[in-house]
């Protein structure tokens, strides 16, 4: 048994209930709106250039957002955590999952991409499914982490509007890039 901070004793099922709710209190969002405009980059590169069998664009997405997450771990890990304290398995274990967010942000374009047949679209249509897919999560990654944030809805806005507009740069350079 452990004690609240008010004295009262609770057993290990509502300290680890505890810990969760603090863990999501603290949670940061910002993964999943680099890693929903890193999918959505993923698209348009894989998009122009030429014909992409699906297979092949859901693991690449997929693939892209483990590197990249290996990629932020690592720089968590080696870069301002170590000088703070000595890297141990919890310390590990929290990095990897806080940076999680860059691969969750990679599955629903890549689902997108793997359900495009049953929608009747062709390799071209699935690719834009899964840039539209990609941008809505970038800017719906962007107003949780606000809202997370006790931001107010006119912040929340700006931040939704702003996230949109990054996408809509990239749908941007898609378009460039196949015309």
């Amino acid at each position: 048994m452990s004690r609240t901070r008010t004295g009262t004793r609770t057993g290990p099922a509502t300290a680890r209930a505890e810990r969760r709710a603090e863990r999501r209190a603290r949670a940061d969002y910002t993964g999943g709106v680099y890693g929903s405009m890193l999918a959505a980059s993923v698209v348009v590169g894989a998009g122009s250039l030429g014909s992409f069998p699906r297979v092949e664009l859901v693991l690449l997405l997929f693939l892209t957002g483990v590197v990249f997450w290996i990629g932020h771990v690592h720089a968590q890990l080696f870069g301002a955590r170590l000088t703070q304290q000595a890297p141990d398995r919890r310390l590990v274990w929290n990095v990897c999952r806080d940076e999680w967010p860059i691969v969750k942000a990679a599955v629903p374009p890549a689902a997108a991409v793997a359900v495009s047949p049953l929608l009747g679209l062709d390799v071209r249509g699935a690719l834009w499914l899964a840039l539209s897919v990609a941008v809505a999560g970038q800017v719906g990654w962007s107003v949780a982490a606000a809202r997370r944030a006790g931001a107010s809805r006119r912040l929340m806005a700006v931040t939704a509007s702003v996230n949109l507009l990054l996408g809509l740069l990239i749908i941007a350079v898609k378009i460039v890039l196949t015309h």
